[in-house]
């Protein structure tokens, strides 16, 4: 009896000792980008079993983030080269249409000139929103950040945006506290998530904007939203993502702030209640 016990103590404490192995190595190897399988001490056959099964599982999951890696990398490229390679003939299309304008022209000609001119200019424009984004995914190098005033830059981005929020009949409220805010950032990058998130208000107000800048460094743009719906607000952030209230978008504004803002060490979130969306920005 006394020989069994101590067979059966010394067999779980080897079993237990692999568990710990496993739980040990499992994040180290998840973490770091290498071909590390599990080891473990023990010879059980069943523990064995169970690191033979986890490797397996490993593998599987690194050939998955494998190909989605060059898959979204074959994404940005194609991003790239089709902006760029519209940029050209839509300048070109602008040019000539500036020229055409400036001849003498019938009522009926002019009306359709206009027409092809704002399409252009439209098109021109998402064409350097797809450029600009697919610029600022592929940049990897470090940004460079200084002291920046955010209550400055914050009332300096609203008030070049006020003739836009006003043609849309927006008048907003500002609430920026007294106190200095200064965060080590990216000044122009900072100054790029505020006019998209004003861009967004634009978009998909409806008829309202609320922004505040607390003690604390919290940045909350808020606007009446009853267009969208709890799918919408979770993937605002998503890049391509529009819902039928936006015109004339990529998708791409949101993507781009949160891109900017957690290269910057920040957070951006959604939320959305009583048909209100709440931007809210953390640095």
């Amino acid at each position: 009896m006394a020989a069994v016990i101590v067979f059966l103590t010394v067999k779980v404490c080897l079993l237990k000792k692999s568990a710990k192995e496993i739980t040990a190595a499992m994040p180290d190897i998840l973490k770091k980008d290498t071909n590390s399988l599990i080891g473990i001490s023990s010879r059980d056959m069943d523990m064995c079993k169970l690191a033979d099964s986890l490797n397996k599982q490993l593998k599987e999951v690194r050939e998955q983030q494998l190909r989605y890696e060059l898959g979204n990398t074959e994404l940005k490229n194609a991003i790239t080269n089709i902006s760029h390679d519209l940029r050209t003939p839509l300048t070109a299309i602008c040019g000539y249409l500036d020229m055409f304008g400036k001849t003498d022209v019938t009522e009926k000609q002019q009306r359709y000139l206009d027409i092809m001119h704002e399409r252009a200019d439209m098109m021109k424009q998402l064409t350097e929103e797809l450029f600009r984004y697919s610029v600022i995914v592929t940049d990897g190098t470090e940004m460079e950040c200084e002291n920046v005033f955010v209550n400055q830059l914050l009332a300096e981005s609203i008030s070049s945006f006020y003739p836009a929020l006003k043609s849309s009949g927006i008048e907003p409220k500002i609430e920026l506290t007294e106190q200095r805010v200064e965060r080590f950032v990216n000044k122009a990058a900072l100054s790029r998530v505020f006019s998209n998130l004003l861009n967004n208000a634009v978009k998909y107000s409806g008829g309202d904007l609320e922004i505040s800048l607390s003690h604390t460094g919290d940045i909350t743009f808020s606007n009446t939203a009853k267009k969208l719906s709890a799918v919408d607000v979770e993937q605002l952030f998503d890049r391509f993502y529009t819902v039928e209230a936006a015109h004339h978008s990529t998708g791409l504004g949101l993507s781009i702030a949160r891109t900017l803002v957690e290269r910057m060490g920040g957070t951006i979130t959604a939320e959305y209640n009583k048909e209100r969306l709440n931007i809210i920005l953390k640095l």
